[in-house]
């Protein structure tokens, strides 16, 4: 007896605010398209090439101006998720970039639809960036953006030039990975058509997808915007309980206030990278009394941070045994030197996870830990638990379990010390993550400052009030001061992380880092909370405007760039970034400027007449426009 396939196609049209529901046979391969009619973005199509006996549910609706397609799938037994994916056509007119939240991204290109075959180019998932795209122009303006509801499983999306038509394709394509079974999924795609400022447009993204998540930040502590030192780029795994108390009082004296002892405080060799990892305990010959080392620290009037990575297990350590065959994959072939990505589906494997940081903070005294990896929590292939009807696994999803862990992480941290500091790192980022940690840093990028400076203003529009962190920064120790100040004022508007043996520099540097260091503490409000808005994302962000009720921080980056004066009625700051002597500033009075230079001496005051005029300022120093009533005071 044989049997065969059917084929059907379903094919709907859903008019605004209605919604259609249409389901196939189980064991029936259909090929599902419906279309739904927005207000503002056209005409949405939503495809799935075989439902499988999947029933879909789409919708259209209006959120604030904004058009929303729900998807919402059901099946009556449990069954893999079909692929499938949303997505949508407007007029290209008006849109010349694209900006996506990935670090790696190259450049804002808008990619041709055709050459990647119209699939989406971005991904996303739990811990890895964000489903935002955001099409711009060079007036600053976001004429269509896409945002998606999903922020836990891989999701890939995109906003692609037609190459015949110049419209602008959005899509968004849902379970082109191994998902687990389920009953029920729902998700819904925004797009934004209201043609906002670019930088509001990103934030507003953000925003949306985190309230259809109901996602709530993590409590952030005034200590997660106090600027830091690291040990990683500075010693790499190199690091010794003496030599750091030492580093630990010149950081203080520099007015540090925080220090991560990164990695190698748990090994001294291993035949990988990361095959000694897993037990967490201190190498005796390097830190013979850990807690103790931590006391020295802190009495130094700093704060002090622990790094691990959550995920790895390596098998020279000795919870290799207790957990190699409770690992999503592991890396590498032969022995020494393998490394073991942890089922964080397990209940023993998360509350090891959990009571090793809790040592860290309860026993040890560390003020925080810095969770690294957690983007590698991920299935490579297909998931072999299936076939084991996922014995000893509590919950079958992998974001599902991740989620589980890092809440549990915060809570029981938080029970031990209410203002623990939790740092994660581009690019495991987006909407999920906020609810996990108070600190975000940008991905490593040593000795690059035009990379740091970007990748920290993504991270300052998709982070909300989380504490965004500069990557550690490092330079040469032939810089002149000027040329050693351009790294930090790169991202002046970030926490900002050193990391080079500060016994060791150079004077004239200590005197540039102790005075801006000094500077972004007196305007810290400003410059890490204040109103924030980098400019012109297709070069770079090539200017930064930042600014609260009292003051207001402008940087130029580009010797072309226009930086805004703003309301005279606030004293203005203005940042010469640019490597030259003169920045072009917009000013719609005449104001009186004190001009420093990058170690904060005054070098001179001079009047600016309104206007666009090109204002000579110190080489990575700065000019400080009085307000309207201090240039009044004066006068009287």
């Amino acid at each position: 007896m044989s049997s065969k396939t059917t084929k059907s196609v379903c094919l709907l049209s859903v008019a605004w605010g209605a919604c259609a529901v249409f389901a196939t046979d189980m064991g029936q391969k259909a090929k599902v398209t419906a279309t739904v009619q927005t207000v503002g973005a056209g005409v949405a199509e939503v495809t799935c090439d075989d439902a499988g006996g999947w029933e879909f549910s789409v919708s259209g609706s209006q959120d604030a101006g904004r058009d929303v397609v729900t998807v919402k799938i059901d099946s009556p037994v449990e069954a893999v998720p079909p692929k499938f994916g949303v997505s949508f056509r407007v007029p290209g007119a008006g849109v010349q970039n694209v900006w996506v939240s990935a670090f790696d991204r190259e450049g804002c290109h808008l990619w041709p639809q055709l050459w990647w075959r119209g699939l989406a180019r971005y991904s996303s998932q739990l811990a890895c960036d964000t489903p935002i795209a955001v099409g711009f122009n060079s007036a600053e303006r976001s004429p269509v953006a896409l945002a998606c509801s999903e922020a836990f499983h891989p999701l890939t999306f995109g906003l692609y030039a037609d190459d015949r038509t110049c419209e602008i394709v959005g899509r968004c394509e849902f379970f082109q990975q191994s998902a687990a079974k389920m009953k029920s999924y729902s998700c819904s795609v925004m797009l934004d058509r209201r043609n906002g400022g670019f930088a509001e447009t990103v934030r507003d993204c953000t925003r949306w997808i985190a309230g259809r998540n109901g996602f709530a930040e993590a409590f952030v502590p005034e200590a997660a915007f106090d600027p830091l030192y690291s040990t990683w780029y500075a010693y790499l795994q190199d690091v010794r309980a003496t030599e750091l108390e030492e580093e630990a009082r010149e950081a203080v004296s520099l007015g540090m206030k925080t220090m991560i002892l990164d990695d190698g405080w748990q090994k001294t060799d291993s035949a990988t990278f990361y095959s000694a990892t897993g037990d967490w305990l201190p190498v005796p010959s390097r830190f013979p009394d850990m807690k103790a080392h931590v006391a020295a620290v802190r009495k130094t009037g700093l704060r002090y941070m622990l790094w691990l990575a959550v995920p790895y297990v390596g098998d020279e350590s000795k919870a290799w045994e207790r957990f190699k065959d409770k690992a999503l994959f592991v890396r590498g072939a032969k022995s020494p030197g393998r490394v073991a990505i942890l089922d964080p589906r397990f209940p023993e494997v998360r509350e090891y996870l959990i009571s090793t940081y809790e040592r860290v903070v309860g026993e040890w005294g560390f003020d925080g830990v810095k969770l690294d990896f957690i983007d590698q929590f991920v299935q490579p292939g297909g998931d072999p638990a299936a076939k084991g009807g996922f014995a000893g696994r509590d919950c079958r999803s992998v974001p599902e379990a991740v989620d589980r862990l890092m809440k549990d992480v915060l809570m029981r941290l938080r029970a031990i010390k209410p203002d623990v500091l939790v740092e994660f790192r581009q690019h495991y980022m987006g909407p999920a993550i906020l609810q996990y940690g108070n600190m975000m840093r940008v991905a490593d990028c040593p000795a690059d400052p035009c990379a740091n400076r970007r990748r920290m203003c993504d991270l300052r529009l998709t982070s909300g009030g989380i504490a965004v962190h500069s990557d550690m920064l490092v330079w040469s120790k032939d810089e002149t001061p000027e040329g050693a100040a351009l790294p930090i004022l790169n991202v002046l508007y970030s926490t900002i992380q050193y990391s080079m043996v500060l016994k060791k520099i150079n004077p004239a540097h200590r005197a540039v880092i102790r005075h801006w260091i000094g500077f972004s503490q007196r305007h810290r409000d400003a410059l890490l909370k204040g109103a924030f808005t980098p400019h012109h994302a297709e070069n770079g962000y090539t200017w930064i405007e930042a600014e609260n009720e009292k003051e207001r921080i402008v940087t130029a980056y580009a010797d072309n760039a226009c930086v805004s004066a703003g309301d005279p009625s606030r004293t203005t700051y203005v940042v010469n970034a640019t490597g030259t002597d003169a920045v072009i500033v917009d000013s719609s009075s005449p104001r009186m400027a004190e001009m420093f230079n990058t170690v904060g001496e005054k070098t001179g005051t001079v009047r600016i007449e309104s206007g666009v005029l090109r204002v000579r300022i110190p080489v990575s120093g700065y000019a400080r426009l009085a307000s309207r009533r201090e240039i009044a005071n004066r006068a009287q």
